[in-house]
């Protein structure tokens, strides 16, 4: 019986362990793609503002 616990133990054990290194790595992801969002929004407001420098001329006239 008493074999049959310890088991048991170290199972739940090894399933908690399991469960937070699949946390720590959602938690991760999250925050590499909310860094990727931002990275890709910023590029967006550079190519954008780019645009509207070189094209300028063609509006100005208006």
């Amino acid at each position: 019986m008493g074999q049959c616990s310890s088991t048991t133990r170290m199972r739940r054990k090894r399933k908690r362990g399991e469960e937070e290194a699949c946390r720590e790595s959602m938690e991760r992801a999250r925050g590499c793609l909310a860094m990727v969002k931002e990275r890709r929004s910023r590029f967006y407001i550079a190519r954008r503002c780019i645009h509207m420098l070189l094209c300028w001329h063609k509006y100005a006239n208006s």
